[in-house]
């Protein structure tokens, strides 16, 4: 206990309507408990998270009877913030509080032991009210916040949020690293969103011309993060800013066709060639002008020539921006199959993405200069795969590729209808409304063929005949033979370059799939670690354009709870130094995971360790280093553990 305090304990012990009490003996509990130096209440009741059972602590405390709370019951993820508001409520401090998890740590894992069970139970509450000996009144750390937002990824899923965030008056920075917005969304072009007949290019058109008309938001294409300093609220962002080398619109609009450089064209995946001037992609595109990628561009100078926009001297801008939360959408990229993978290489087999990205350009597919009148598409390329010891695999699933083959093959019926499609599966995750265009494919004529993951499909080349062979798990096991004019190859997503980088710039943990990590799935789905810095899109995980777009307002909603009042409140856990005790070893600086911790001179006494309390998460490294034992946790101190384990031990308090 703090100095000069008294401290008065309640403890509340939960039957949880018998899940605790039939094994527990919540009665013998609260007998043992109520002998304990400072538990001046000690009861149990059915449910205590019920209001009557929140009434009962809400009552002591007005009372004066107690201000500080025990409460035996379920797990803390549950209902610690549950007890924690209702003490706040009747003018407690919600900090003096422990929860103690009898349920999942006593009942359910001994219920065949129940003299053990309450013995436990017993034990873990009085480490509670040790701990509560020695606790002290906290109030949340309020930190001042910029109303304003960066967001890293000018996909589809940095749009979403943009506009979100714009509209609720959040002055808006988005940057994204390629010479125009849109990502990998404005590649899909004519692939419709089902069920609706607006085409997944349209909605990208949609959010651009939003952002457009927004004046609080800015928009830096060609542009990449270089550092991030500072904590939620207040971060301070370095922004490199390449040059377009055009000042303008070009006069001559077949500028890019005058330059001899060529290069694969990205934009359709691949699929034809582009100049080292780079045009819009696409109507509505932003910037609405061209760029020169000068990766590629040798400068001859023929350009400059027939363009005076064209200002080959432009140099990189820095600009610093402060910003009081991050939004992550960098997105992903598409798995490339091994030469050889389902025979990836021989003229006849491409991606799904080239595939789309021949719709995109031709209008049709072409296969030089036929059209194929079998495409066997194969499912589940780069997703799902079994680690053969041949290196990298990606064992998940990439959650829309299914949708997106069966999408590509309907528009195809619809453009070439005597085009035979088959679908070569393992399985169809058709979830949702998508399963009304399962149907669909279905309903036009294409066959969908089932195999197991333990054989494959085959892609043989016969002289100038493809030939794919699939056991059909649905005719058991037969062998298939199909002539293929076109082997389509349905790969999945894997974390874009952009995701891989910032990452490693602002250290942010990656799943064991590469996507960023988030806290927790159902609990903080677009929260990490770092304090103000949210993750969307798919730069998370793979996943749908639907969940995309759901994933993106998510961010932008958590970014308004947190800032939009113009500061926001932090968890008081944090380290505190006695600097009468430092002696500045400095151990505590560089064990730090979240740079929270430097030295300071402090005038008599030199140089003394100093906690940001914003960017603390309050982990206990420093504490662990600290030859001194100058630095603790507030909510935690070392007479708090220790008295903790006297008690679980059976000794006497302190």
């Amino acid at each position: 206990m703090v100095e000069g305090r008294n401290v008065r304990i309640g403890v509340y012990v939960c039957h949880c309507g018998g899940n605790i009490s039939d094994v527990v003996n919540v009665k013998r509990v609260v007998e043992e408990i109520s002998k304990e130096k400072d538990v001046v209440v000690a009861v149990d009741y059915p449910f205590m998270c019920s209001e009557a059972g929140q009434k009962l602590i809400e009552d002591d405390i007005r009372s004066g009877r107690i201000n500080a709370v025990v409460v035996a019951s379920c797990s803390p993820r549950l209902h610690e913030a549950t007890f924690r508001a209702a003490i706040a409520r009747a003018g407690g401090n919600p900090y003096m509080y422990y929860h103690v998890d009898i349920r999942e740590e006593c009942s359910w894992v001994h219920e065949d032991d129940k003299g053990g069970a309450t013995e436990k139970a017993i034990r873990e509450v009085r480490m509670a009210v040790a701990y509560l000996r020695h606790a002290e009144p906290l109030n949340k750390i309020k930190v001042e916040s910029e109303k304003s937002a960066l967001i890293i990824g000018g996909g589809i899923a940095g749009l979403r949020a943009a506009v979100d965030l714009a509209e609720m008056g959040v002055n808006v920075y988005l940057v994204e690293k390629s010479p125009f917005l849109g990502g990998n969304a404005a590649k899909l072009g004519r692939l419709k969103v089902f069920p609706y007949e607006k085409s997944i290019i349209d909605i990208v058109r949609e959010l651009i011309s939003k952002l457009r008309s927004m004046s609080n938001v800015a928009i830096y294409t060609n542009a990449e993060v270089e550092n991030v300093s500072g904590y939620v609220g207040n971060f301070e962002v370095t922004i490199r800013v390449n040059p377009r080398y055009f000042k303008g619109r070009c006069g001559k609009s077949d500028i890019a066709n005058l330059c001899p450089r060529k290069t694969e064209d990205e934009f359709y995946f691949g699929v034809g060639e582009r100049t080292a001037i780079i045009m819009p992609p696409f109507e509505g595109a932003y910037p609405d002008i061209p760029t020169i990628d000068m990766n590629l561009c040798d400068r001859c100078g023929l350009c400059t020539k027939y363009c005076p926009e064209i200002d080959l001297k432009q140099q990189p801008q820095t600009i610093r921006l402060r910003v009081g939360a991050i939004i992550i959408a960098t997105g992903f990229k598409p798995y490339v199959p091994k030469k050889g993978e389902y025979g990836y290489g021989l003229p006849s087999v491409i991606t799904l993405p080239e595939l789309i990205g021949v719709i995109n350009r031709f209008g049709k597919v072409k296969i030089g200069d036929r059209e194929p009148r079998n495409i066997v598409m194969i499912y589940c390329v780069g997703s799902r795969q079994k680690r053969d010891g041949e290196g990298k695999v990606n064992e998940y699933c990439s959650r829309y590729c299914c949708i997106a083959a069966i999408d590509t093959a309907v528009l195809i019926h619809s453009i070439m209808p005597n085009t035979k499609i088959y679908h070569l599966v393992r399985d169809v995750r058709s979830y949702g409304i998508n399963e009304l265009l399962f149907e669909e494919a279905q309903r036009l004529g294409q066959v969908f063929i089932k195999f197991s993951e333990d054989s494959p499909p085959q892609v043989l080349q016969n002289d100038d005949e493809t030939i794919v062979k699939v056991r059909d798990i649905l005719t058991e096991n037969a062998e298939i033979e199909i002539p293929a004019d076109l082997v389509v190859l349905i790969t999945g997503m894997e974390p874009s370059d952009g995701t891989v980088n910032i990452a490693e710039k602002l250290k942010i943990s990656r799943g064991m799939d590469g996507f960023l990590q988030e806290i927790h799935p159902k609990l903080r789905p677009v929260e990490i670690m770092l304090g103000g810095v949210f993750i969307t899109g798919t730069a998370q995980a793979p996943r749908g354009l639907m969940e995309t777009l759901a994933s993106a307002s998510a961010s932008a909603a958590k970014f308004a709870s947190l800032v939009l009042k113009g500061y926001t409140e932090l968890e008081p856990f944090v380290a505190f130094v006695d600097i009468n005790e430092c002696n500045a070893s400095g151990l505590c600086v560089t064990e730090c995971p979240y740079n929270a911790v430097e030295l300071r001179d402090y005038p008599g006494l030199g140089k003394r360790a100093w906690v940001n309390e914003a960017l603390c998460k309050g982990c206990g490294a420093c504490v662990a280093v600290c030859p001194s034992g100058a630095i603790q946790l507030k909510g935690l101190r070392n007479a708090q553990i220790e008295d903790m384990i006297r008690s679980a031990m059976g000794g006497k308090h302190e």
